[in-house]
């Protein structure tokens, strides 16, 4: 399988992460999109700039945003290959001011994600991985430092959980694991957080899209994880009309039976 370049895939998210922070270090309107979610100018400034590049870097290859959801799935089935981008994941934690915003770019072929970059602009830290190269984290303009799950799991073991979105599901999951410890995180950083080896498990027991997941799914598998349904079956992507995802595991020790705790 032939990949594009990640690098040229991270400079394209960094520099929609630089378009975000100019709006980030300024006054913003929150509009509500039809979910109810913030949509704000640095979703859109960010959004234009992706596809742009994308559409010039891999004009063969369609690209799907969360901004450009509307694209029938009569159309979307045909593709074999294409573009799934997030341009601002984490919206609420960008109105709340606390960083934990992504911009995710991923390539799915074949209804999985084969190659996927994770971009934080506040830190700029960039998450980065493919089925071929393996997984990396880079901090700023430092060199790429590879990263891995954690197996065996650690004790107690680290649950990653979002600040927007605790709910009765995860505390229903909480009651049942032995001795834990929780790590809060924003948007598709928490997927991050096993792949780099600092959670064991991320049960996401609540709604959300394809393009949230997609590119932390493909470095979470090129760090040597699983991104699930309930059922540990691998989360695909594309398969239906609704973008609207399963409930998931993210995992690093697919020793546990971590279906035996929902």
């Amino acid at each position: 399988m032939t990949l594009p370049d990640i690098q040229h895939i991270n400079h394209i998210a960094r520099e929609a992460g630089e378009a975000i922070l100019r709006v980030y270090a300024q006054d913003f309107d929150v509009q509500e999109k039809a979910d109810n979610s913030p949509l704000t100018q640095a979703d859109m400034a960010s959004h234009r700039l992706i596809e742009k590049e994308l559409q010039q870097f891999t004009p063969e290859i369609p690209v799907l945003s969360e901004e450009s959801a509307a694209i029938p799935y009569a159309e979307r089935r045909r593709w074999r290959r294409y573009w799934l981008i997030d341009p601002l994941d984490g919206t609420r934690e960008f109105v709340k001011r606390n960083g934990e915003f992504t911009v995710n770019i991923a390539l799915i072929d074949d209804g999985y994600p084969v190659l996927g970059v994770v971009h934080a602009p506040v830190t700029g830290v960039t998450y980065f991985g493919d089925v071929a190269a393996g997984a990396f984290r880079q901090d700023g303009d430092e060199a790429p430092r590879r990263i891995q799950v954690t197996r065996p799991c650690a004790s107690p073991v680290r649950v990653a959980g979002s600040r927007s979105h605790a709910g009765d599901s995860l505390a229903a999951f909480l009651s049942k694991l032995p001795e834990h410890e929780m790590v809060s995180m924003g948007s598709s950083l928490k997927l991050c957080l096993v792949a780099e080896g600092k959670a064991d498990i991320y049960p996401r027991l609540g709604p959300t899209s394809e393009w949230d997941t997609a590119a932390a799914q493909a470095v979470v598998e090129a760090a040597g994880g699983q991104v699930t349904d309930t059922d540990l079956q691998r989360l695909r992507y594309n398969q239906k009309d609704s973008l609207l995802n399963p409930y998931f595991l993210v995992f690093g020790d697919s020793s546990i039976d971590w279906k035996a705790f929902l």
